[in-house]
């Protein structure tokens, strides 16, 4: 077997389970292939399915691969149930176990460099947002520019992708940071009952008003206000909602004595506010009003490599929120995931996750266990060990410049290079280095 692999793969040999223990431990490898009949029970698996389950405790993101007899694929299945990676059927054909390793190499550097990834913070410094597509990153870099400055935000994007966290974001990186964040969703209450909330009441006002209350913009005084789907607000509350932005002051229903109010707006929806517009659905002069700055929000298909980067950091969160910690992804669940759509965006990961979590057997989530389909994973397979790392390599030099800002003394620290090497990579895949040139 140690005939089959290349120059570039170091190989160690362990004759038995406290040798392979011993070895584990001084060398830590990335990619273990594990015969279960060994000493002292060279004609069974007991012993080797008792060293799969001291590989998989001391060292959770190893690769075991499983390698079983012709006639034996009962162990092989129980070993994959356990958390080994892959199996290898008996006898040897050095081509089909070469390809076997590598994958299995190719999915523990993907896997490390997730984590490498999701353990630098991303690039930003939002609570609750995992970022690493140069999309995303620009919009967090936007939030930080903007969070200071008391201007009026509309953050536009599909349902799913996070515009309650960028909200709350430009809060807590303002000056009003101690201040109330006060938030209500225009849709989710009923038009008769939303202009009280909004704007509070004084007793007596209406049948059941026995006594006065603070809306939610007063609630929000001194800090921010966030109105989640205004895209949804009936038109006859978005003029009282104009005056207020004009007048900063508040009009309580059943009263006549307007109350200053200092609150910082923030607003957000799903829906296409020019289509709205057009339709007669919304006001016009209530968007300039509540789109000072404007973010649009990318949906998660179109934020090129967050897919697996946050599945990751959900599931180690998740992971340990349910008590299933040091669970990772197959490779059918990792090209699932790069390869779905996510029409829900994040919010719909997060269900998919945990369901996961919670339904897997082993110690690997599967695309089944997603509930994503597989199909279309295979051609990517095929792809060799150099192919896949020039793409995580430009891909890695991609976010480590617009993390950076395109700053290449501090890029060239993130990845851990020197600057002429980090020169020569950007040289080799044509890399503009400027923020001018790049578009960013």
């Amino acid at each position: 077997m140690r005939w089959c692999f290349s120059d570039d793969i170091d190989v160690s040999v362990a004759s038995d389970r406290e040798a392979a223990l011993t070895a584990l431990r001084r060398l830590e490898p990335q990619v273990v292939t594990l015969d279960l009949g060994l000493p002292p029970d060279p004609g069974g698996a007991s012993e080797g399915f008792a060293l799969l389950e001291d590989i998989l405790r001391l060292a959770p993101m190893t690769k075991v691969i499983v390698v079983t007899g012709r006639e034996d694929k009962e162990n092989a299945v129980k070993a994959i149930g356990m958390g080994a990676s892959d199996f290898y059927q008996k006898p040897l054909d050095a081509d089909i176990l070469t390809f076997v390793v590598n994958r299995a190499f190719r999915l523990a550097e993907l896997e490390r460099e997730n984590r490498e990834l999701a353990g630098q913070g991303n690039g930003t410094s939002i609570k609750g947002i995992v970022a690493a597509s140069p999309e995303m990153l620009a919009i967090c870099r936007t939030v930080e520019k903007v969070a200071p400055a008391d201007v009026t935000t509309l953050i536009t994007g599909e349902t799913g992708t996070g515009k309650e966290l960028l909200a709350r974001a430009l809060h807590d990186l303002s000056h009003r940071a101690d201040k109330p964040f006060a938030a209500i969703n225009c849709a989710a209450i009923p038009e008769n009952l939303l202009e009280s909330e909004l704007f509070g009441f004084e007793k007596g006002s209406f049948t059941g008003a026995t006594q006065s209350k603070k809306g939610k913009i007063e609630s929000a005084n001194g800090g921010t206000l966030f109105l989640d789907e205004i895209g949804d607000m009936p038109m006859a509350l978005q003029a009282k909602l104009l005056r207020f932005l004009q007048e900063r002051v508040v009009d309580r229903v059943g009263s006549v004595k307007p109350i200053p109010v200092d609150v910082r707006v923030v607003c957000a929806t799903h829906r296409n506010v020019q289509d709205l517009i057009s339709q007669g659905e919304f006001r016009e002069d209530l968007y300039y009003r509540i789109s000072e700055i404007t973010l649009d929000v990318p949906a998660l298909r179109e934020r090129e490599g967050d897919a697996l980067v946050i599945a990751q950091s959900l599931l180690k969160t998740l992971g340990k929120q349910l008590d299933r910690p040091n669970l990772c992804f197959s490779e059918d669940a990792v090209q699932a995931i790069n390869a779905y759509g996510w029409p829900g965006n994040v919010r719909e990961m997060i269900n998919k996750v945990k369901r996961a979590i919670i339904m897997a057997d082993g110690k690997r989530i599967t695309a089944d266990d997603l509930v994503l389909p597989a199909d279309g994973c295979e051609a990517d397979y095929q792809l060799n060990l150099r192919q896949v790392r020039e793409a995580a390599e430009r891909k890695a030099i991609m976010q480590a410049l617009t993390t950076s800002n395109f700053n290449m003394a501090q890029a060239s620290r993130l990845l851990g290079v020197t600057r002429p090497t980090l020169y020569n990579l950007t040289d080799k895949y044509r890399i503009e280095t400027s923020t001018a040139t790049s578009g960013v």
